[in-house]
């Protein structure tokens, strides 16, 4: 059941949206202050982005190999999501890679 709520949020979610559900952003945020990037994503949504291909890894070895990258994301979404606080770390890698 966690699963699949974790699966449905993070597949149904754009990237802004994402990055507004997990990431924590705020309304009043400015996109200013991010003149190299495209304004659609936030630093905290950049650590989940980033983390597909340790996902992939992750996943493709069931959970032999774990990369900085996906720790920092499993650290991140799980202070930041109550559906992610109980998923298994192999159940939060899908999910990122379903998105």
């Amino acid at each position: 059941m966690v699963r699949t709520a974790l699966v449905l949020l993070l597949s149904g979610l754009s990237a802004s949206a994402f990055a507004g559900s997990f990431a924590g952003t705020s309304a009043g945020a400015s996109s200013a202050g991010s003149s190299g990037s495209s304004g659609s994503t936030s630093g905290d949504d950049k650590v989940v982005l980033q983390a597909r291909e340790d996902a992939a890894g992750f996943v493709a070895s069931d959970g032999r190999i774990r990369g900085a990258r996906l720790e920092a994301a499993l650290r991140h979404l799980r202070e930041s999501n109550a559906a992610a606080r109980d998923a298994s770390d192999l159940e939060i890698a899908q999910a990122i890679l379903a998105r």
